[in-house]
Order: structure tokens, then sequence, then C-alpha cells
């Protein structure tokens, strides 16, 4: 990192005299020729500046929107600095696999708070030390449902295209057939069509579990109690994809009847980055604990009786018996969900309920706003969070009118449907801007 300096020529030699070579080629004898000597395309050295002036006349080709109206799965939100300075403390940046817990105890600590948290949000008993990502952790927590009795995996066509590939991905190398919740005309699943499907389907009684997210796809809030009694009465689970900013004003997936919840960390604390890395957080029930992947961090005492942390559960045979392993996670994503823990702490409990509240503000303002201007209407009449879907003259022109501007517009669902986000960082004015060059553009 910081104080990272390269081998001198002397030091390559002492080590080389330490294991009794002469010489690098002498080393690396057994690699065959061919692989030694095959040139690498790759540009001549340069010098420190010049350098710097290269990678900074490629990073000038990225378009860098300094407005955007865009989410679908990846979010724009303000990070404190003091998040971005604390996470990159080179302990923290430098930490490995806490497999030794006598010299891990900051790592393990760090982890423990974030387990806390994430239960904390989701009214959960316990969480992960985190997945890769939110498709991944829902396609995890769909796999955690499964057994030899129940295959069958229920999926909201209102879910997330991504996220809906991903579980499919991961059921078709089990052979765990996938069933789709059909979605309503309001925007919303279809709670009547998923009982009807419980209830007709050849494989009813086999039913492992539904993925329901909420808000959805479309940013409307879905009727998790409802589900959670249609599945449960089928003797299935229910997994809650959750935006975690929403739960800072809605009530929590495990309040709410989900035995299982999972969801995108990004948000928390993590930049848009071009695509990551991301975070993919995993909570259960108690009842669930054991089929819960990944690692767990517990709290304990040690021999003095002092506050101490432990791995208290970890699939091993993700690691050395991987042929037995029942899920992909093999490491954790140790740093993100550390940026996640130090994001929750400085924002505070009060801290997060405003941000929450004030993406649905401003969202319910955009709505109104745009909604109102010829060409424009809400397609979807429901409650949403900070997400909504609404008509356009034309997607392709809309979203070319608004790049021209600097404005990063909505995500584009259909030639004339578009689904548009807004978050704290959209100011009034933002807003205001927006809607007047929408207007402009149609007269």
């Amino acid at each position: 990192m910081g104080s990272y300096l390269p081998n001198t020529e002397a030091l390559r030699r002492e080590m080389l005299a330490g294991i009794g070579r002469l010489s690098v080629d002498e080393l690396f004898a057994a690699v065959p020729k061919g692989a030694l000597t095959a040139e690498l395309s790759l540009p001549p050295g340069m010098a420190e500046m010049e350098l710097a002036e290269k990678i900074g006349g490629l990073a000038a080709e990225n378009r860098v929107f300094p407005r955007i109206f865009r989410g679908a799965g990846a979010y724009c939100h303000y990070i404190p600095a003091a998040v971005k300075r604390i996470v990159a403390n080179e302990t923290f940046v430098t930490a490995y696999t806490p497999y030794q817990a006598e010299i891990s105890q900051g790592i393990l600590q760090s982890i423990f708070e974030y387990q806390t948290m994430i239960c904390e949000l989701t009214g959960m008993d316990l969480a992960n030390a985190s997945a890769y990502d939110g498709a991944s952790a829902a396609a995890e927590g769909v796999n955690m449902c499964r057994d030899r009795a129940r295959e069958t995996v229920y999926v909201s066509a209102a879910a997330h295209p991504q996220t809906i590939e991903t579980i499919k991905t991961y059921c078709g190398a089990y052979g765990a057939p996938v069933v789709m919740a059909p979605l309503g005309e309001d925007g919303r699943t279809s709670a009547g069509e998923l009982a009807g499907l419980l209830a007709g389907d050849a494989a009813a009684g086999k039913a492992a579990c539904i993925y329901l997210q909420s808000p959805n796809f479309f940013g409307l809030i879905e009727d998790i109690p409802q589900f959670a009694g249609i599945i449960h009465a089928a003797g299935a689970l229910l997994v809650a994809g959750v935006n975690p900013i929403s739960l800072g004003i809605l009530e929590s997936p495990g309040a709410l009847g989900a035995d299982i919840a999972v969801g995108e960390g990004q948000p928390l604390g993590l930049p848009l980055a071009f695509g990551g890395p991301y975070l993919g957080f995993m909570a259960c029930k108690s009842a669930l604990m054991r089929k819960l992947p990944g690692r767990i961090v517990g709290e304990t005492t040690d021999s003095k009786g002092e506050r101490a942390f432990v791995l208290t559960l970890q699939a091993r045979e993700q690691h050395i018996r991987r042929e037995k392993a029942s899920s992909n996670l093999c490491s954790n994503q140790a740093h993100c969900a550390l940026t996640a823990a130090v994001y929750l702490s400085v924002l505070g409990e009060e801290g997060f309920a405003e941000l929450s509240r004030q993406c649905h503000a401003k969202a319910a303002y955009a709505a109104a706003l745009i909604s109102s201007l010829p060409g424009y209407s809400l397609v979807y009449q429901g409650e949403f969070f900070n997400e909504f879907v609404t008509s356009c003259p034309d997607a392709e022109k809309t979203l070319a009118l608004l790049e021209s501007h600097g404005i990063l517009g909505a995500y584009p669902l259909a030639p004339d449907r578009i689904l548009w986000c807004v978050t704290e960082l959209n100011s009034k004015a933002d807003i205001d801007e927006l809607a007047a060059i929408l207007k402009g553009g149609i007269s």
C-alpha cells in the first residue's frame, strides 16, 4: 500500500541463496521455455508523471454525469468523507481471512458489528459476513430453502431481471424447478395467481419458497404479509429482497413475516464504481441458522473474561471439500461489509431515517411533477419508495435530450416507458430543471 517498495537486486540474491538457487532462471527451470519467452503485449515503461497523464487521459474518456436520475439496482448516494477515510486505513485494507481469532479480533469485531446492524435493519435473528452481491445473495437465500422433499422455487416476475436470471442459474445447476409468479396489471406480483399455482401446479406440496422483492423492480411496495401467509400455508418459506435504504421508513421484512432477507448492500456507502465490487447481505430467522451459508462471527469471552469474537459457524466444505458444498460462498466481501458498517455508524439511527425520508419525499415530488407533463404519466398508481415508472413520448429521444444537459436519465424499459430513480442527492432545483427540460423537449 502506501509503504510498498519493490524488491532490490540484493534482496533477490539473498532470497535465491536462501532456497539454494543461483538465479531466477534456475528458479523457474521447470516452466516450459515457450511460456517464459512469450512476449506480453505491454507498452514500454513510463515515468510517474507520464503514467499519471496517460491514466488521466483514459479516465477522461469516461462520461461522468453530475446529476443522475437512474437506479434499477445500483444507486447514487452521498458518502460522508469520514466513511472513505476510515475504511482506507491500511489495517483494514490489508486484513486477511480471520482464521486465527487470537490475532484477528479487529476484523472479527468489524464483521460482528456489520452482522448486528443488518439484523437490526431486516428484523432477523442473525446475518452472515456478507455475500458477493445482491443477486447471488438472493440465489443463496433461495438455495437455503430447498431440501429433498421441497425443490420447486417460485420467483416474482416483478423482481430485478438480473436477480431472476441468477436464481435460475443456481437452480438449474441443482435441477430445481423455477416457477414464475406472474406480474399483475398494477405492477406488483399477483397474489391470486400465485395461490392458484401453489394449489393447482403439479409441484404443489413440493414448494420450497418464493423470492419476493419489495420495493420491486418497478419501485412498488409489495404486500409481504399477504405473500407470507400464502407461502407459509403451502409449507414453504418467503425470501424477501429489499433495498436497505428503504428500511429507514418501511417495516422490516422480519416483522412482516419473511423468513430470509437478502439484498444489494451497495447503497450502504459503496460508490457506483462502474459496477463493483458490491455487497450482498443475508439474514434469517434463528430456525434457519445452520443453513445460512458463509461465515458467522459470534461474541464470547476470553480466558480473562474479556469480550472477544470468534468465527461461530462456517461451512468448511466450501473451502476444503468443495464437491460437497451447498453454497458458492467460500470467501466474503469483508472490506465492503466494513464500509457498510462504518456508513451506518456515521449516519446513525436518525440520520439513516432522514436519508430514507428524503429519498421517498423527493421521489414523490418528482413523480407528481413529471407525470403532470404532456406525454408523461405514472404507469402504476401504487405506493413506491424512490423509483417509479412513467410513460414517455420516446424513451431514446428523451434520454438523449437529458444527456445533452448533463443528466443521466431514467432506465429505459420499453420504447415508451422509463424507470426513474430519485435519491437525497437530487435537489428540488435538479428536479425542477429536469421537468423544465422534458417540457421544453416536447414543445
